[in-house]
């Protein structure tokens, strides 16, 4: 994919991106307050701290179609419309993150990711601009920051069954999903 640094290789690129990541998952997590609610904008502005100096296009909702595998994601020229859609339901009823018990946090979670990663609003990142806005949510609640590992592992294929289930608004799986991620941070969290 065209850069702005000039790299040509896809594990350079994979490690830039991270590097770039974690950065910002630093400041974020030091800017993010905990009454916040979060907007579409505040998502673009996220995603152009993160890529802004490795691509020209990063923090802009995409214009081209994509698909993974078989599975295609949102069409480009609905994106706007699905993106304020997604800021008016999801966004705003589940920021800030403030649920009183673990299992309407886990509901937040899921939902809120299962329909950014079904509308897939930028050319790259979308997974972890989630997981991002997911770590920066359970911290709203009071709840460490997320562990993913197992979720973008071991259970990959149980995660994008998990995201094609959200087509119909069937959340539970990614529930399930949270739920595990949740489990293991908590106990990571104990044991630090």
């Amino acid at each position: 994919m065209r850069n702005l640094v000039g790299i040509t290789s896809p594990e350079e690129m994979g490690l830039a991106e991270t590097s770039a990541l974690w950065l910002v998952q630093e400041q974020l997590i030091g800017e993010v307050s905990p009454d916040q609610s979060f907007t579409i904008a505040d998502l673009c502005r996220i995603h152009r701290l993160w890529l802004g100096g490795l691509y020209t296009w990063a923090g802009q909702p995409r214009s081209v179609n994509l698909s993974k595998g078989n599975f295609a994601f949102a069409m480009a020229q609905v994106i706007p419309v699905l993106l304020d859609g997604f800021e008016a339901k999801q966004l705003r009823k589940y920021t800030p993150c403030l649920f009183s018990s673990r299992k309407e946090v886990t509901q937040a979670l899921a939902e809120v990711h299962v329909e950014l990663m079904l509308i897939h609003p930028f050319r790259e990142g979308n997974g972890r601009l989630g997981r991002l806005l997911a770590i920066l949510m359970a911290l709203q609640a009071g709840l460490p920051v997320l562990e993913f590992s197992e979720m973008i592992g071991g259970r990959k294929e149980e995660y994008f069954a998990a995201v094609r289930a959200g087509l119909d608004m069937n959340y539970l799986p990614m529930e399930v999903l949270f739920n595990a991620v949740l489990e293991r941070s908590l106990l990571l969290d104990q044991e630090a």
